[in-house]
């Protein structure tokens, strides 16, 4: 299968999966923790998307919410990702996975739809 260096290159952000996962200290508490599961490349779709369907002049006060999608290829890592034990951080900020989509199962490309959870701090 040829490889197309113009599909290859929109990938071009790197983004990092992150995966919930519960640990257990020495007294045998729990707690649930974000570790980093699996770096890769992106590419990444921003748009603003309003879940209530508002026009622009009634949402005038409102912040919209930031909504972008990372598109990536697909790998054996990334096969069983779901919405709630992974999200992903790009840039600093934590995004949490509202959908995900196979592309129709041809393991060729996944989709995450996310929603801005936190923004990190520039200075």
């Amino acid at each position: 299968m040829a490889v197309d260096n113009r599909e290859i290159a929109r990938y071009n952000e790197r983004i990092t999966v992150q995966k919930n996962e519960t640990v257990t200290d020495k007294l045998r508490n729990r707690s649930c923790v974000w570790k980093d599961y699996y770096p890769c490349w992106a590419y990444c779709s921003t748009y603003q998307y309003d879940e209530e369907g508002g026009s622009e002049n009634s949402k005038a006060t409102t912040k919209p919410e930031q909504t972008i999608t990372f598109e990536v290829r697909w790998c054996e890592e990334l096969k069983n990702i779901d919405s709630t034990h992974y999200r992903v951080v790009f840039n600093g900020d934590i995004y949490n996975i509202i959908s995900v989509d196979g592309m129709n199962h041809q393991k060729k490309k996944i989709r995450f739809r996310s929603k801005l959870e936190k923004q990190a701090v520039k200075s």
